[in-house]
């Protein structure tokens, strides 16, 4: 089963964990959330990735709040890439997060190996992943470190993980802070996934603090995807703080033209 490509520029606009207080533009809401894929798309992102919250704006994995963001999204923008997450966030299990994946069947979700294997026999962890390909699910495999990636390979050779096409969201840095994302921490990425020229891999980075257009134009330059967005950075490459999602946006399509970096609406 072959799976839509991950766009060349997604936005994710707020995460698990940032709150308003964080920034006034965090988009909450579902008209927020659909108000900032329209501006976003404006300036060149060609995809979304989607967190909801609950009552108390807490990070969610309800399968009705999912689906009525992602129709009001695909309602306005019909060829936008809209993909879910399944982040844990301290809040969910790997049981919880599978059975929303599988509850929702979305198109495109995001779920990192690290949290779903924890605690799960390997038999319960093959099935899930063979019944998400054939339900249509494309995973996005997240590793917040290279040994991740690693460990993800030793799955796919297994058998754990099926298939010879895989989407990867490659971690630069932390959401504590406590590491900097550098152009650089692309190396221990790229030298495993050269490694492997037997898979077709489709590659995506995120990065943190004011240093993430910087690291994504260099994903750019080597052939990766990026997200960008307030999940990730609040910030310019100045360090002063950014308007909106939008100008996060605009910053980085302007840096990619500064580095003879082409990104055209249907550059996937």
């Amino acid at each position: 089963m072959s799976f839509a490509p991950l766009p060349k520029l997604m936005v994710a606009p707020n995460g698990a964990r940032r709150t308003k207080a964080d920034h006034p533009a965090l988009p909450i809401e579902v008209e927020e959330l659909v108000a900032t894929a329209k501006a976003c798309h404006a300036e060149g992102a060609q995809g979304i990735h989607l967190h909801v919250r609950d009552r108390d704006g807490l990070h969610s994995l309800d399968v009705g709040q999912y689906r009525e963001v992602m129709a009001a999204v695909r309602d306005v923008l019909p060829n936008f890439f809209v993909q879910v997450t399944s982040e844990a966030a301290g809040r969910f299990g790997p049981q919880q997060q599978m059975e929303m994946i599988e509850a929702l069947k979305p198109a495109s979700v995001s779920l990192a190996l690290s949290e779903v294997r924890v605690g799960q026999d390997l038999g319960a962890l093959r099935a899930f992943y063979h019944g998400s390909r054939d339900a249509g699910v494309a995973i996005h495999h997240i590793a917040y470190v290279p040994e991740q990636l690693r460990t993800f390979f030793e799955y796919v050779d297994d058998g754990i993980v099926p298939g010879e096409d895989h989407q990867l969201q490659l971690v630069l840095g932390s959401y504590a802070g406590t590491e900097p994302s550098r152009p650089s921490d692309l190396d221990a990425y790229t030298t495993l996934i050269d490694a492997r020229p037997d898979l077709h891999l489709d590659w995506m980075i995120c990065a943190f603090g004011a240093t993430e257009t910087e690291c994504l134009v260099e994903a750019a330059r080597r052939g990766g995807k990026m997200r960008i967005g307030f999940e990730n950075s609040l910030w310019h490459a100045n360090g002063s703080v950014a308007e909106d999602n939008a100008a996060r946006v605009r910053e980085l399509v302007s840096a990619l033209k500064a580095a003879g970096q082409t990104l055209s609406p249907d550059d996937k």
